[in-house]
């Protein structure tokens, strides 16, 4: 019998997506990675059964915060995914579709496919967009097997990453961070030093240069934690250099460009054997079409600390499309969405109060190599806000058995079924109820 109804809500849920028609519901989410996951079945628990529609045109849903770790040969891909149909919760409508056009003055959205559906309330959780054309020749070497260019942060791209790693034998190894916003801004330098780690420890080290190049001015944004970098780059022989843009890459003579930011009509060319790199991010495009939606850079203005939107009192963000300023990770979104949880809850209750504030929580673990990880966490005032009664700006082998294993439990076996909302509540017991 549970089988039957399983296979009659996927037959529902496949017919929701190719059909063009009218719906209608209280919850109306954009996006079923996992913002939108994770606020689905939160107010699954709350709203009950078929009051909730998420839209999300993709078959698989992934843990990207493990993309650095297939990078660096630490984990298999296969451990990333799994279906979206087995993390969306049962009773939430899929329409798997793309979405085609929010129009938040009627509380209308319409679909790619010719879905219209008007909502109640709306939550947007599009996540932010990669933008590999940003950069001139950058497509063309990814799609060039024997270019030495790759990157972690697509699933198209991310095991070309070990596969250059293992091939190389001397010569340039460069790892950029591009002049956007990114998803997990510690991630560029993440693999540079899993990579470093690597060739070290296979006896390639000194026939093999290793550069860090980033367009921002800093190694990373907090400085109780760049200072313990830039110590460990400087251990480990990184040329790191800050304000620097990747601007082209010219995989046929092995060549990529960086602009200096500050003198932009000085272009550097370096010549590489194996070239990472992080590709420039935007917020999606289909949240353009009305000016008052999205801030000047296109992102979802919402309120820093409530997470209602600016302007549309019906309408809710988390995540990477957000205007928030704090670094866009899964660590974020999760203490985002116990706070979206609440205030929502209370406005569809008609209450006007605000219950709950997000003070920018969001973690980083900065993994720097086999055994070794600095656990970066912090605040809006990019003051740590750390969980753990230790220096966690030093690498520590528990705090990447951590990210190597509890996190991913955590995510798929908690997070993305309600039940996660970030480590505050350790966080007080551990610092005997003194720390936020």
């Amino acid at each position: 019998m549970q089988n039957l109804r399983n296979s009659l809500y996927l037959m529902a849920v496949r017919y929701a997506g190719t059909s063009s028609n009218k719906q209608s519901c209280k919850l109306l989410i954009l996006g079923g990675g996992t913002g939108g996951c994770t606020i689905a079945a939160k107010f699954r628990h709350k709203l009950g059964k078929n009051k909730i529609i998420v839209v999300e045109p993709n078959d698989r849903h992934y843990y990207q915060p493990m993309f650095t770790l297939v990078g660096g040969g630490i984990k298999p891909m296969a451990e990333t995914s799994r279906s979206e149909s087995s993390v969306l919760p049962d009773g939430v409508l899929w329409v798997k579709d793309t979405v085609a056009s929010i129009d938040p003055e009627s509380s209308v959205v319409k679909t790619k496919l010719g879905t219209e559906i008007t909502y109640d309330y709306l939550v947007v959780a599009l996540g932010i967009e990669l933008q590999y054309n940003k950069i001139k020749g950058l497509e063309e070497a990814l799609n060039s097997p024997e270019s030495g260019v790759c990157s972690n942060y697509s699933p198209k791209y991310v095991l070309r990453t070990f596969e250059t790693l293992s091939k190389i034998k001397e010569g340039n190894a460069i790892f950029t961070f591009p002049n956007t916003p990114v998803k997990c801004a510690g991630a560029p330098l993440k693999a540079c030093l899993i990579s470093e780690d690597f060739i070290r420890k296979t006896g390639k080290r000194d026939k093999i240069n290793f550069y860090y190049r980033t367009a921002l001015p800093v190694i990373f944004s907090v400085k109780h934690y760049a200072t313990k970098l830039h110590e460990i780059c400087a251990k480990r022989n990184v040329d790191v250099a800050m304000k620097q843009e990747l601007v082209e890459v010219d995989y046929i003579n092995r060549e990529a460009f960086f602009k200096d930011i500050e003198r932009p009509i000085n272009i550097e060319a370096i010549p590489y054997t194996m070239l990472h790199v992080t590709p420039p991010m935007g917020p999606p495009a289909v949240m353009q079409s009305h000016p008052d939606f999205v801030d000047h850079a296109g992102f979802l203005r919402v309120n820093k600390s409530t997470l209602k939107h600016d302007y549309y009192p019906n309408v809710y963000g988390l995540g990477d499309c957000t205007n928030l300023p704090t670094s866009k990770t899964a660590a974020a979104v999760a203490a985002q969405s116990s706070v979206l949880y609440k205030n929502l809850s209370c406005d569809m209750l008609g209450s006007n109060k605000t219950k709950s504030k997000y003070d920018g929580y969001t973690s980083c673990p900065l993994v720097t190599g086999v055994g070794s990880c600095i656990m970066a966490e912090f605040d809006y005032n990019l003051q740590p806000l750390e969980t753990f009664p230790i220096d966690q700006s030093k690498e520590h082998f528990a705090m990447y058995w951590m990210k190597k294993n509890m996190m991913p439990f955590l995510y798929w076996n908690l997070m993305l079924r309600g039940f996660w909302s970030g480590p505050k509540i350790v966080r007080k017991l551990l610092h005997f109820g003194l720390s936020r």
